[in-house]
């Protein structure tokens, strides 16, 4: 968790619901974050979940792990 946000780690990922979106912001200590869109049961959500591929040193622990937007819901 990291400013209170949960960090998922890809492996527990479903991709097949999950698009590039193009979306690409920049947070100062964590840098570039990469977005994902989401598409489940024919609903889609635009840049709802977010990923750092190139974290700084102090993110190094959230590379490539997905975080997302209150309004998805993540079941188990």
């Amino acid at each position: 968790m990291v400013e209170g946000n949960v960090y998922f780690p890809p492996s527990s990922i479903k991709w097949e619901f999950f698009s590039d979106s193009g979306l690409h912001t920049t947070y100062a200590w964590k840098r570039l974050a990469s977005y994902y869109s989401l598409n489940v049961d024919g609903q889609e959500a635009h840049d709802v979940a977010l990923y750092y591929p190139s974290p700084s040193g102090a993110a190094g622990n959230i590379k490539y792990r997905v975080a997302f937007y209150p309004q998805v819901t993540i079941e188990g």
